[in-house]
């Protein structure tokens, strides 16, 4: 019996090490200290299962958000089944501290029986994490000591910073087997340098399968105030997101060409205190605009009702015009040529004239 605890010990042991060999754990680098922010993270199921059980396992508090995460119909289910190995995006706040970003005390973990720190990290959370760093933020001496009933808190690699000067989503992208440095940075819209620069890789070559690679997401600007209770709402490309307690819908999608963030009424009942959603409106020229309408568009210049924020009591919302002629396009060269073609004709008819007269 004793010989069977040894070759036990022995084998767990051997079993973390090699966990620890093959699993790197992700830091991803958040100069904004204290800074908060969204972030986004992939996460693949080991076994079927619902958006309602990943929704509690990551503790994602607005289900609608876990869809707009992923682009999915907002009438979809909780009950939606979710194959093994399909990967869901995940929202979380992220926070930045001592450099680097992590999810924000959450999600919390309860232990089971017959849990192991090893199998928490590789197989509840899909590799999303290390057993090493679970102990670490949860001041577990031993790794091999952990109780039924105890909370973990589940440490998710983030970032809060700009990239080349450009406010972005990050987002744990979960590298796929025979994926590229090269393939990621042109299916997401940036660069192989910017990806090895973001995760301190030297080669593209460094790249390995099950990593949790930082890939930055452009996303939509918006006329958000700063004292806005939801400043700064940031919506990655495709992605669409629920605020002001539920009364206001962000997309970000190809409708604009990634650029402004789209936003109207959602339609929903609101959360929190609010009985119904407040005035969703700008005022102008005498009359009333609900956000997201278009009051007048001419040339290249569109005015649009756009929300702004909100606080405890009031949605606010303001006309905002902007150009959405594409850059290489000006409105004022345009002019110029029809001008010019209007002189042309001009002096065409007046020698034809002159021809005829004589």
């Amino acid at each position: 019996m004793g010989y069977a605890k040894v070759l036990l010990g022995v084998l767990l042991v051997s079993a973390l090490a090699a966990t620890s060999t093959a699993q790197q754990p992700a830091r991803f680098k958040c100069s904004k200290e204290n800074a908060t922010c969204t972030a986004l993270i992939d996460y693949t199921s080991p076994n079927k299962t619902t958006l309602s059980a990943i929704q509690k396992l990551f503790q994602v508090k607005k289900f609608r958000n876990l869809l707009g995460a992923n682009n999915f119909s907002s009438s979809t289910s909780d009950k939606q089944v979710v194959n093994a190995t399909q990967t869901i995006r995940i929202p979380f706040t992220c926070v930045c501290s001592n450099g680097i970003g992590l999810s924000n005390r959450s999600p919390v973990y309860t232990v089971v029986k017959d849990d192991g720190l090893s199998h928490i990290a590789v197989d509840v959370f899909s590799g999303l994490v290390t057993y090493q760093q679970i102990a670490d933020v949860n001041g577990i001496p031993d790794v091999n000591k952990i109780d039924v009933g105890q909370k973990l808190w589940i440490p998710l690699p983030c970032s809060c910073d700009d990239v080349d000067a450009i406010t972005v989503v990050h987002y744990g992208l979960l590298v796929k087997s025979g994926s590229s440095v090269e393939g990621i940075a042109e299916s997401y819209g940036t660069t192989s340098a910017t990806l090895l620069s973001l995760n301190q890789m030297v080669n593209a070559s460094d790249l390995k399968a099950g990593q949790v690679l930082d890939v930055p997401l452009k996303a939509c600007t918006s006329n958000i105030s700063s004292t806005s209770l939801d400043y700064p709402l940031l919506v990655a490309k495709d992605t669409y997101f629920y605020t002001a307690k539920n009364c206001i819908k962000c997309t970000c999608g190809s409708a604009n060409n990634y650029t402004s963030l789209d936003c109207e009424p959602s339609g929903l009942k609101p959360l929190s205190n609010w009985t119904t959603c407040p005035a969703m409106q700008c005022e102008g020229a005498g009359n009333q605009y609900m956000i997201g309408n278009v009051t007048s568009s001419s040339n290249c210049n569109q005015t649009t009702c756009a929300y702004t924020g909100y606080d405890n009591s009031t949605i606010f919302a303001s006309l905002i015009t902007e150009s959405t002629c594409p850059a290489s396009a000006s409105p004022t060269n345009g002019i110029q040529g029809l001008r010019w073609n209007f002189i042309f004709i001009s002096i065409q008819l007046i020698f034809v004239c002159l021809h005829l007269s004589h």
